[in-house]
C-alpha cells in the first residue's frame, strides 16, 4: 500500500555505507529526507545524489538529515559515496524490506532485473509523520527538490 501523507513513517533499521545501524525512529527530533534510488554508479542516480551533495547546506539549515537508500550492498554504496564525495549516509536495503514497506520497488526494472528501488522521496517530520511523498515510475525522472525544500521550510515554521 502506498505511503500516505499524514501517516506514521514505517520504522526500519538499515546499515549505512560504514556498516553502522541507522534506525528511523531514533531520528526523532529532526526532519528526515529519505531518497530511494535504483542503483549506484548509474547516471541519473549520480545526478540526483550529487545535486543533494551540492545543496546539502540547505537541508542542514532546515534541520534535515538526508539518507540515500538503495538495494545495493553496503560495500558498493561505500565505494560510490567515496567516489562521488557524497556528504550524507547511504543505506543498504539489500534485502528489499524497506523498499517494500514504502511501496517503492519495481517488480521488473530493466535488463531482467527485479526488486530495484523506485526513485522516491519522503520527508518525515520530527515526530515521525510523513509530510511529503513522491514515488516516480520513470527511473530517469528526478524528485522535485523545490517541493521537498518547501515542505521542510513549512514544517520548520
Amino acid at each position: 500500500m502506498a505511503i500516505q501523507i499524514g501517516q506514521q513513517a514505517p520504522d526500519f533499521t538499515l546499515r549505512d555505507n560504514e556498516k553502522n545501524k541507522v534506525t528511523l525512529s531514533e531520528q526523532r527530533g529532526k526532519n528526515v529526507v529519505l531518497l530511494f534510488f535504483p542503483l549506484a554508479f548509474t547516471s541519473t542516480c549520480t545526478k540526483e545524489l550529487c545535486s543533494v551533495r551540492d545543496n546539502y547546506g540547505i537541508y542542514n539549515s532546515l534541520n534535515a538529515q538526508v539518507y540515500g537508500i538503495s538495494v545495493d550492498s553496503l560495500y558498493s554504496l561505500n565505494k560510490y559515496k567515496i567516489e562521488q564525495n557524497l556528504n550524507f549516509p547511504l543505506l543498504s536495503d539489500f534485502n528489499k524490506e524497506v523498499s517494500t514497506a514504502y511501496d517503492t520497488i519495481y517488480e521488473h526494472f530493466s535488463n531482467g532485473m527485479r526488486g530495484v528501488s523506485k526513485r522516491s522521496a519522503f520527508v518525515i517530520d520530527k515526530e515521525g509523520t510523513v509530510r511529503y511523498a513522491e514515488v516516480l515510475e520513470n527511473a530517469s525522472d528526478i524528485p522535485n527538490f523545490d517541493a521537498i525544500q518547501a515542505c521542510l521550510k513549512e514544517i520548520n515554521l
